[in-house]
């Protein structure tokens, strides 16, 4: 194995010069880096990270709970978390809690032992464990996906009341007045406020939101089918579906789709997230677009501001979502959607 000594032996300079150029920490001149660089390019020579890690107590490493980078939406927060670490030469530890209990706080414990520089948590839950060994860690810097505000954190979200009022304001604006939504688990803060954010463009409408029309779900393909099954099975069914994410969406389609009715002839939907797969839906979907992959650079970058350069950390990163009108959002029938 090719150390230090060797490559400063072949570049005819001493081993702290070596050490400046390959670390850049300290001006060395032209010539002298020209052979270091050389030196290390014909050896072969890779950095001992344990020892720069030991010696600057740095590791260059951040590490990230995330639900499950499986879900579209979070594959894409784990692609922006990992494009700002690989531009600023950083690592990345990826987890995947699931949101099962115990398994955040085991996790948390792993990543401490990895000796990570910085925390990113997007985790749609969080249990009493992990929330208590999280608060343990106070020099810790974290950056966390909540629309709430967390103590000695960096919290980074969309607007999401903003995102209900968007949706709503376009499907009202095509004439639907029952409009059907199937919303994430109540006691995520997300899922209350696209729900303000909804009925707040309804009322501005004149209309109201019939209770009857409000299915919670799991945020899942299972959960927006179900849901939509429920929704269609009223006695009075809705003319418009709003999913609080696309994956609910994309189970609404195969409901509506089982029973017989066209989208959006029959029955429009609207969906959240605007994850790339929407795109090629037939008919492709109407849905609220929140950066999946900017929120997850807006996050690792502030960290990593932070740790390289002294930055603050901002409390909060807030970002604006947008309506991405497509195929899916159309005019409001005449009379109920057609059950057959």
């Amino acid at each position: 194995m090719v150390s230090i000594k060797d490559v400063a032996r072949a570049a005819g300079v001493s081993v702290s010069t070596v050490s400046h150029v390959v670390n850049k920490t300290r001006h060395v001149s032209p010539g002298a880096t020209r052979a270091v660089e050389d030196a290390v390019r014909a050896l072969g020579y890779q950095p001992s990270y344990l020892a720069r890690a030991l010696k600057s107590k740095r590791t260059r490493t951040l590490g990230m709970l995330v639900t499950s980078s499986t879900n579209p939406f979070f594959a894409e927060l784990v692609c922006g978390v990992e494009e700002a670490c690989f531009q600023a030469g950083y690592s990345l530890i990826l987890c995947n809690a699931g949101d099962q209990p115990g398994r955040q706080a085991a996790y948390l414990q792993t990543l401490m032992q990895k000796r990570i520089d910085g925390l990113v948590v997007m985790t749609i839950f969080r249990d009493a464990d992990f929330q208590d060994a999280l608060s343990r860690l106070t020099a810790l810097p974290r950056a966390v996906l909540d629309p709430e505000p967390t103590p000695r954190a960096c919290t980074v979200s969309d607007d999401s009341r903003a995102g209900g009022r968007l949706a709503g304001e376009a499907i009202v604006a095509r004439g639907h007045v029952r409009v059907g939504c199937l919303t994430g688990p109540v006691q995520h803060r997300r899922s209350q406020d696209r729900l303000r954010g909804f009925r707040e463009a309804m009322e501005a409408a004149g209309h109201g939101l019939d209770p009857d029309l409000i299915r919670t779900g799991d945020l899942s393909l299972g959960g927006g089918y179900d849901g939509t099954v429920a929704l269609l099975d009223n006695a009075a069914p809705p003319t418009a579906v709003f999913a609080f994410n696309d994956l609910m969406a994309m189970g609404a389609y195969r409901a509506v789709q089982e029973r017989g009715l066209r989208i959006p002839d029959d029955i429009s939907i609207v969906g959240y997230d605007d994850i790339e797969l929407v795109s090629f839906l037939t008919p492709s979907l109407t849905t609220i677009h929140q950066p999946g992959i900017g929120l997850g650079l807006a996050a690792a970058g502030a960290l990593i501001g932070h740790l390289e350069r002294g930055e603050a950390l901002p409390e909060r990163i807030l970002k604006q979502p947008e309506l991405v009108l497509r195929d899916s959002l159309g005019a409001a029938p005449k009379g109920a959607p057609r059950c057959r």
